[in-house]
């Protein structure tokens, strides 16, 4: 048999996998941090704050999306 406990095995996994989330948010931040920095303009409508009906618009590109909670922080901001 092993030197291997569950436990150690679970730590060990835990650890790995919080390892991989930090690497995947400074990616992602890093992405993001490319994408903004050649981004065109980008223009928000709200077609209705409650049920957070969006449409974003960027050159010539229009996409519509459903999200509650941007719509809102979106329209807290306008104020």
């Amino acid at each position: 048999m092993s030197g291997s406990t569950r436990r150690g095995f679970v730590t060990s996994s835990a650890a790995a996998a919080a390892g991989m989330t930090v690497v995947g948010a400074l990616v992602a931040e890093e992405a993001d941090a490319k994408a903004a920095k050649h981004a065109r303009p980008i223009v928000a409508y709200i077609h209705d704050a409650r049920n957070g009906e969006i449409s974003l618009s960027t050159g010539e590109r229009t996409v519509k999306l459903t999200d509650r909670k941007i719509a809102a922080r979106l329209a807290r901001a306008a104020r």
